[in-house]
């Protein structure tokens, strides 16, 4: 190396991204990038990242205390997700390593598909067209393939922050409907307010719900959230619509609560095991699945790359905002200001 030169600090792009953000991070770092877009786990992604300051992560990547250990150079993880359930975070903060995540920039667009892919199951979108497809369409008659109305009915929320928020407001403002919601804890007043959102409690939500939308956060404590107990007590006219993440939903019991009829329809686009889908699920026609695309528009997939980018770059002492990046997980790592 030429004396005086600094080498710039590494770092591992996990999966293919936008050629420009490849671009912005070789400013600051020697990147290794994956244009072949290869899911790398267990020892390969730990062989990636010897060396590396930085990690820019999607969910496909596990990151947990034996990655750590056999890692020590590793600094930041930087998610291009709002969810991080693929990173252990406490075993990053017990090592010094900041996590951050994309919050707020695909919170719109996420709940655009959400409301979408409710109404698909509600009037049965997805079957209509498998049966126009398949030449099955002969006629017109009274009762094919009807559906249940979005407008006026009781839409339930599991999970109320800003996407189950968004929704809401597409609910309540746009299509008339009656908000009930269940979270952790009671939203402001002055937050339900706009929106005639009623806090009650889960079974409430379950029994009353016409379409229920979950939107809650994964956790050991969310896991099968909701199972066979649970859509139990749902109508047997209800919708549910998963656009959380996969293990909140019992998939084998929701398949076999939607072959019963225990409910009419439900539309999925998370899954235990993703990409892996319960087989069951793939042979009902009551069922609307999506492969885990509910903030795929270009614009947003744009801004939460850049947004990752921010945090890499700044976490590891780059930019404006170099220590301190805008969206940490884990901002005990960095101390005090």
């Amino acid at each position: 190396m030429t004396a005086g030169l600094t080498m710039k600090p590494q770092v591992l792009v996990a999966r293919a991204v936008f050629p420009a953000v490849i671009a912005r991070l070789a400013e600051h770092f020697e990147v290794e990038a994956n244009p072949g877009d290869e899911v790398w786990r267990g020892a390969e992604l730990a062989r990636r990242l010897q060396g590396k300051a930085g990690a820019f992560t999607t969910g496909s990547e596990r990151i947990d205390a034996a990655l750590l250990v056999a890692c020590p150079e590793l600094r930041a993880v930087c998610n291009m997700a709002v969810g991080y359930n693929n990173i252990d975070v406490d075993a990053c903060s017990a090592r010094g390593v900041i996590v951050t995540n994309t919050p707020d920039v695909l919170t719109e667009t996420t709940a655009d598909f959400g409301f979408a892919l409710m109404m698909a199951a509600a009037r049965r979108i997805a079957e209509s067209e498998r049966f126009l497809r398949a030449g099955e369409w002969k006629h017109w008659s009274y009762d094919m393939l009807t559906g249940s109305d979005v407008h006026g009915a009781t839409l339930g929320i599991l999970g109320m922050g800003r996407i189950g928020q968004a929704i809401a407001r597409r609910g309540a403002l746009g299509f008339g409907m009656r908000v009930i919601y269940h979270n952790r804890s009671r939203l402001d007043p002055a937050l339900e307010a706009p929106l005639g959102a009623r806090y009650v409690d889960k079974e409430q939500l379950l029994r009353e719900a016409d379409h229920l939308v979950i939107v809650v956060p994964y956790s050991p404590a969310s896991h099968h959230a909701v199972g066979a107990a649970e859509l139990a007590l749902m109508k047997p006219t209800a919708t549910l619509t998963n656009i959380a993440r996969g293990g909140v939903v019992d998939d084998p019991a929701l398949a076999a609560a939607l072959r019963q009829h225990c409910i009419a329809a439900a539309g999925l686009d998370v899954y235990e095991g993703e990409p892996h889908v319960h087989p069951d699920l793939l042979t009902l026609p009551n069922v609307v699945l999506t492969p885990h695309i509910a903030s795929a528009t270009v614009a947003t997939r744009i801004a939460m790359a850049d947004l990752a980018a921010d945090n890499l770059i700044a976490a590891l002492g780059f930019g404006p905002s170099a220590g301190r990046p805008p969206t940490p997980v884990n901002p005990g790592v960095l101390g005090p200001r």
